[in-house]
């Protein structure tokens, strides 16, 4: 008999499921390539947290919940990082699968914030302020060798905002490049999230001259003739002249 198909494309997991007999699930947060996640409540606590599940076909022999769990532990003193909790093995529609158990964020997609403002972009000085948020933030990641590797504006959630921004990562990929381009394609993703929450290639003519001197035409190679990493981009945007 030919071995079964460790496949799911969905969990369908109901709100009131309870998982490893430890955590009721809320509410699903979101899905994705690897799995999806969901807001769950540990019974003996009563404390919120996140349960990442993933679908076995992509995670064979844990491959997948290792890299996260290794990589979330590496960064566990960097501020925009969110904290590994641990992982759960557990049986959905017949089939093994492994959860990864992480604190709860609570905020708001820093896409979802941008479509709530006027014109849906931010002024040069408001987005100026999240870019310095982002860049100290990543530089704790990049001095530590690390990178995230898909930074974009559905990978970031803001926990609080005005004077300034704080602010979450979602999700860490694993790039098949070096992590010194890995952690070079974080910057330049950085400069394209500065780009786009300004309202994209449509303003970008009427931008300050502050504005094109990071964005450098969203050009890879004079981006990071500039900025090599989030440390140089946040010393750069500390003194500019605006």
């Amino acid at each position: 008999m030919a071995a079964k198909r460790l496949y799911l494309n969905s969990f369908d997991l109901k709100p009131g499921r309870v998982l490893a007999r430890k955590y009721e699930v809320i509410s699903q947060l979101g899905a994705g390539w690897e799995g999806e996640v969901f807001l769950i409540r540990e019974l003996a606590t009563g404390i919120e947290r996140t349960a990442k599940l993933f679908f076995p076909q992509r995670n064979p022999r844990d491959k997948a919940v290792k890299f996260y769990a290794k990589k979330l532990h590496k960064l566990r003193n960097c501020p925009i990082v969110i904290q590994y909790g641990a992982q759960e093995h557990i049986t959905v529609k017949s089939l093994p699968v492994t959860v990864l158990i992480s604190e709860y964020v609570e905020g708001e997609l820093l896409s979802q914030f941008i479509a709530r403002q006027p014109g849906k972009r931010l002024q040069p000085f408001t987005a100026l302020h999240v870019l310095h948020a982002l860049a100290s933030g990543m530089e704790c990641v990049h001095s530590i060798g690390e990178y995230h590797g898909d930074l974009h504006t559905d990978n970031i959630i803001l926990q609080r905002y005005g004077l300034e921004f704080d602010m979450k990562l979602v999700d860490l990929f694993q790039s098949p490049a070096s992590k010194r381009d890995a952690i070079q394609s974080d910057t330049v993703d950085m400069i394209h999230i500065f780009h786009e929450i300004l309202g994209g290639a449509r303003h970008y003519a009427r931008q300050p001259p502050g504005v094109k001197a990071i964005c450098n035409g969203l050009k890879r190679s004079l981006i990071l003739k500039k900025f090599r990493s989030a440390s140089q981009l946040r010393r750069y945007i500390e003194t500019m002249q605006w």
